[in-house]
Parts: structure tokens; C-alpha cells; sequence
């Protein structure tokens, strides 16, 4: 009997490249649910759900990412980012199903200098990381057996995110301003699914928080300008200070994190953030 891994968020960046990847494991049956099939904001659909696929993991890789858009949905960013993850950890405790579940770096509040290890003290600057902080807690306090991965930046070749947003505007225009005083790390969502499955595949189940993204310490400007050399494009790239780009959910400015707990428990050596970018853009250019 192949093992199953119940994979949520099927339709987002990293459920879809969960699904890319889900070939080379065939140990394992993959069954991938959308929000329509698992709404994360009705608990009967998340426990029902659970039930009738009876999975031995659970990859929880839902949730409410609107960043800006949480500020003005507060009760529905709460019930599928905070309460969510909370029944889904219960559920999975009830029923000896291993659980790993996505956090953010959004969890801490940027005015630090150096990576961000696991225990440093949390302190969210918006809804959408404080509802994820809840959520992460709920996971760890009912079931104390989880994995919580938090990450940052993702990117990939499915759904919205930066780098396409960026193909997209240099495409379209002759400049584009980016931030310059924001720091953090981009994560390939590719890379990211490889690393959940090896540790699934591992077969050394360790519980605890983590941290993983790519390798490196860059601006949205850095990221903006690497993405045009990679990509060919002319358009010019503009730093702009985050004063001129206001936006309803204030971001942290410094949320580079530490890697070395994931690198040491379970072998995993995350790739620099230029060479999974290059990888990703040669993707897209199919």
C-alpha cells in the first residue's frame, strides 16, 4: 500500500509545484485539493475532507496570501490563516497523520540585522503575519508532532508573484520603481517543494519549527534588476525608497532568515537565490 499525501492549495504556487515533483515519488500517492474542494474558512469541509482521503501526511499549503488585502478582510484572513490550521493539526493528531504546515517570514517585525533563527521573538507588522503567527501556534500547541516551514518571497511559474509581475511590467513598459530599502531572500517554490519531500520521504520525522528559503540577502530592487539582466529585458530599473509606495499593509524591512536547523536535521542545503531564479525564467521562457 503506497502511503498517501493529502497535498491542500493545489492550485497555488506551491501546490503546483508539489504536483510537478509528485512523479518522482511514486512510494507515494499524491491526492491535491483546491480551495473549492477544502474551503479552509468552513471547518465541516476541512474535517470531511480530511476523513474521506485518510492520508498518512498532510502538506497544508493554503492560506489567505493577499498581503495588503488581509488588512480589510480581518475575520476571513483570521478563520483560514489562524482557526484553519488549528482544526486541520487537531485532525491530523486525532488520526496519526503527519502534518506539515507553511508559515512566513512575515512573522517577524523586520527591524532585526541579522538571520532570523526559529526561536528569536515574533512580532508581526500586519494581519496577514500576525493571522499566520496564530496559525503556526494553533499547529504546535494541538499537535506538538507537526512541522511548520516558514518561508519567504515565493516565487514560481505558476500563479501571481514577483517575478511575473516583473516579466510582465518590463514587457509592457520602458521603467518600473521597486523598493530598495526592503531585505529579505526569494524562495524558488520549486526548491521548496523538494525540500517538504525529502523530508516526508526521509523517513526521520523531526518536529519542530523551520526555516527555509534560497540562499542570499537582496532588495526588491536587486531582485527586479536580476530578473531583467536574466531575462534580456531594456527596461530601466528605477530604487525608490518604500515611502513613495505606500501600500495598506506595511512591510517588514529586514526578514532574511537562518537556514541551519533545516541544513542540519534534515541535510538540506538550500540553492543561492540567482541560480534558482535563472532556473525558474528559463522555465517561463519554455
Amino acid at each position: 500500500m503506497r502511503k498517501k499525501i493529502l497535498v491542500t492549495g493545489a492550485n497555488g504556487q506551491l501546490g503546483m509545484e508539489i504536483q510537478q515533483l509528485s512523479k518522482a515519488y511514486p512510494p507515494f500517492e499524491f491526492i491535491f485539493v483546491t480551495r473549492e474542494e477544502m474551503a479552509l474558512d468552513k471547518p465541516d469541509a476541512i474535517t470531511s475532507s480530511i476523513a474521506k482521503h485518510h492520508p498518512q501526511y498532510l502538506i497544508n499549503c493554503a492560506a489567505h496570501t493577499a498581503v495588503d488585502k488581509a488588512e480589510s478582510e480581518k475575520e476571513l484572513v483570521y478563520k483560514i490563516n489562524a482557526d484553519a490550521p488549528g482544526i486541520i493539526a487537531r485532525t491530523c493528531r486525532e488520526n496519526s497523520i503527519q502534518l506539515v504546515h507553511l508559515s512566513t517570514d512575515y512573522v517577524f517585525n523586520g527591524k532585526g540585522s541579522v538571520p532570523y533563527k526559529e526561536d528569536d521573538a515574533t512580532d508581526p507588522v500586519n494581519l496577514y503575519g500576525d493571522s499566520k503567527l496564530q496559525g503556526e501556534k494553533k499547529v504546535m500547541e494541538l499537535n506538538p508532532d507537526s512541522i511548520v516551514i516558514r518561508t519567504s518571497w515565493v516565487y514560481s511559474e505558476f500563479g501571481k508573484n514577483f517575478v511575473k509581475t516583473m516579466l510582465r511590467l518590463m514587457a509592457e513598459k520602458d521603467q518600473v520603481s521597486v523598493v530598495s530599502d526592503q531585505s529579505g531572500t526569494p524562495t524558488y517554490a520549486a526548491d521548496l517543494a523538494e525540500a517538504i519531500l525529502k523530508i516526508i520521504s526521509g523517513g526521520q520525522w523531526r518536529p519542530g519549527i523551520y526555516h527555509y528559503s534560497n540562499e542570499g540577502n537582496i532588495t526588491w530592487y536587486d531582485f527586479a534588476v536580476a530578473i531583467k539582466e536574466l531575462s534580456g529585458s531594456n527596461c530601466k530599473v528605477i530604487p525608490i525608497p518604500t515611502a513613495q509606495f505606500p501600500t495598506p499593509a506595511k512591510r517588514p524591512v529586514y526578514s532574511v532568515m537562518d537556514k541551519t536547523k533545516i541544513s542540519q536535521t534534515f541535510d538540506i542545503f538550500p540553492k543561492n537565490w540567482k541560480e534558482s531564479l535563472s532556473r525558474c525564467l528559463h522555465k517561463l521562457k519554455g
